[in-house]
């Protein structure tokens, strides 16, 4: 097959522009860090709600203020994980998560009532699961960049990003280069060779450079970078299930050549709340 430059063009600028954006969101300050995992939560959530509305039809005729209000209240987790950092006035964004998430959540089966010809036990049940697979999964992420509960506050999260980012591209090479052994019918073109060398490339190069710039503690960088890329992989596949099932082949179309919001952070959802757990035990 020829090399395609227009489309490698894109790709790659497409790439250094993410990477620009991410790594601008990560350090810059909290108030950026909040921005954008923001951005990635109504992103997901949009793209979650269309796959499984093509998964199941039925879905699809709930009502406005489920759809939205759903979405809000996985938000308001986010906004509850904040710390005392984060504030409008003089209002506390984690007071503002509680409330307003109470309210969202109280409202919502009223909604159905109201709005809907029955309740959907059904529908209100894909929309729960996105709460635990986007919403709390990022609501995590906030809470691992609060510097009253956790050290290294900035890092740990570049830390989970990096190691995800460098087990799929070694994933990958490993895999092109001696792979043979298919790893999932999910995912046909994963290899065993390719996942296992992913994950030990991943483990190996986040702690031995973490360790280098003396970032964190070696059971940290292990660990961390252990349970990304092993949940990482869990998730990659998790997603591309639900793309199966709802016949795309991509979730979104938002970033030219490398897919949508769940494209770019599927493995990301999936590891953030078992590093947080990982965190929350190694610091009781």
């Amino acid at each position: 097959m020829a090399f395609n430059w227009q489309t490698f063009k894109t790709r790659t600028l497409t790439a250094v522009l993410f990477v620009a954006v991410m790594l601008t969101g990560l350090l810059w300050n909290y108030w950026s860090f909040f921005i954008l995992f923001s951005i990635i939560h109504f992103g997901c959530w949009i793209e979650y709600q269309k796959l499984i509305g093509l998964t199941d039809s039925e879905y699809n005729n709930i009502n406005p203020f489920h759809r939205y209000a759903i979405v809000i209240a996985g938000w308001c987790l986010m906004l509850f994980a904040t710390n005392d950092y984060f504030h409008v006035g003089g209002f506390l964004l984690h007071a503002i998560g509680w409330w307003v998430g109470l309210i969202a959540l109280f409202i919502l089966p009223i909604s159905e009532l109201l709005f809907s010809k029955n309740i959907n036990s059904k529908n209100i049940g894909y929309s729960f699961l996105g709460i635990l697979y986007i919403s709390l999964s990022l609501a995590a992420m906030i809470d691992i960049r609060n510097p009253v509960k956790f050290d290294f506050q900035w890092v740990t999260p570049l830390i989970i990003i990096c190691s995800i980012w460098i087990n799929d591209t070694m994933a990958y090479i490993v895999g092109s280069l001696i792979g043979k052994t298919p790893f999932s019918k999910i995912s046909p073109k994963k290899t065993w060779e390719g996942t296992i060398g992913g994950m030990v490339l991943a483990v190996v190069t986040v702690t031995l450079v973490g360790r280098a710039i003396g970032v964190s503690s070696t059971t940290e960088l292990i660990g961390i970078s252990s349970i990304a890329a092993i949940m990482g992989t869990l998730g990659d596949l998790l997603e591309s299930k639900l793309k199966r099932m709802a016949n795309v082949k991509d979730s979104g179309s938002i970033m030219p050549g490398h897919g949508g919001f769940l494209d770019r952070f599927d493995s990301l959802l999936v590891a953030t709340p078992f590093v947080w757990l990982f965190l929350k035990l190694l610091n009781a």
